[in-house]
């Protein structure tokens, strides 16, 4: 058993520090070098995409999906209520709309027939996000862009590994948006990645987060750039976790696995749920309490026993510069905020630890 339990804590060690002396060796430490290539190679591979191309965070490749794809202060975008804040920020940044869609009660992902009443002629893009890693139903929602002709821009930033009828998540919209913050499954400190099948769109997105630069004319800028390149460094240590990504997958399965096996049949407990041919990731697992269970103070119980476990994500419409936004209610992802905690999901973790952790929830819980 670890001596301490972690939420999200990233695993590092010997191989990232080889890559990263590499790196610092070679002299490209910053926007040039070799890992980036290798490293954006490296992932389009895992995921079986033609083209990704490597930004500074999982905002910036939201961020510059929407610019490439033309969104402005004309347009709407769909974005579920529940999900972390950086899903909508972007689409503020470009002056564009945000609409909010409830999620549904059970995967906790946008629901597609939410979302289908919010559409109006002004709608121009939908953002899915795989909620810790939990894949949405990407066939309704595919459907539903086809039907309206509206882009697809998956946030995939929690659900690297993850896949929806074998397809990994990020590759079915028209771009996907990868994270590799210090919390996620594989981390370069920061960093992002976007991904997509248009080779003539993802070589405009390459050029564009390099200040829009056209090299063959030295320092000359024919339109509005970005500075969000990855560097050589971020990317050398997403090379040496991209060798333990598979294994990092496992454990949080089996860390899921264990949580389920034995906190699965404590009453007024339930789990994130999965549609048919999804397979989360695990990023995080998480669970509901039934009403009349203080979130709050299970919580902090548990903090006391030195286990961490997180609130779900505050709804977006809660916020003070969102409230104008909002359209009805959003009963689901109220619900889920208000009854749900995410738990230790860190490859850190050994099995003992989730073991422990089941127990302690279980004593808190009076079960």
């Amino acid at each position: 058993m670890s001596k301490n339990i972690f939420l999200d804590a990233p695993s590092l060690g010997a191989l990232e520090k080889k890559y990263l002396n590499r790196a610092i060796d070679s002299g490209y430490v910053s926007t040039v070098g070799p890992f980036v290539p290798r490293f954006e190679t490296q992932l389009a591979g895992f995921l079986k995409s033609p083209r990704s191309v490597s930004v500074q965070s999982g905002t910036a490749a939201l961020h510059i999906s929407l610019y490439e794809l033309g969104i402005s202060c004309e347009d709407e975008v769909i974005v579920p209520a529940l999900t972390f804040i950086a899903t909508v920020n972007p689409v503020i940044y470009l002056q564009a709309k945000p609409v909010f869609a409830d999620v549904d009660i059970n995967t906790w992902n946008i629901s597609a027939k939410d979302l289908e009443k919010r559409i109006t002629k002004k709608t121009k893009a939908i953002i899915p996000v795989h909620l810790y890693g939990n894949p949405c139903n990407m066939d309704e929602i595919m459907a539903i862009a086809k039907k309206y002709k509206l882009y697809v821009i998956e946030d995939a930033t929690e659900s690297l590994g993850a896949t929806y009828k074998n397809k990994h998540t990020g590759t079915f919209g028209d771009l996907g948006c990868f994270s590799f913050n210090g919390n996620k499954t594989i981390t370069t400190g920061g960093g992002g990645m976007v991904v997509g099948r248009n080779q003539k769109r993802m070589e405009h997105i390459k050029f564009l987060v390099n200040q829009a630069r056209d090299e063959a004319k030295g320092y000359y800028h024919p339109e509005p750039g970005f500075n969000y390149r990855m560097t050589n460094i971020e990317a050398a240590l997403g090379l040496a976790q991209m060798e333990k990504l598979k294994m990092f997958l496992r454990k949080k399965k089996l860390f899921n696995d264990v949580y389920r096996e034995n906190l699965g049949n404590v009453s007024g407990l339930k789990f994130q749920e999965q549609y048919p041919g999804a397979k989360s990731s695990w990023w995080l697992t998480a669970i509901t309490l039934e009403k009349g269970i203080d979130v709050a103070k299970l919580q902090k119980k548990l903090q006391k026993k030195l286990i961490p476990a997180r609130r779900i994500f505050v709804p977006l419409t809660e916020f003070p510069h969102h409230k104008k936004y909002k359209q009805g209610e959003y009963k689901n992802a109220y619900s889920i905020y208000e009854n749900s905690l995410c738990l230790p999901s860190s490859v850190l973790n050994s099995k003992e630890d989730i073991y422990k952790v089941c127990k302690a929830i279980k004593g808190v819980l009076g079960r």
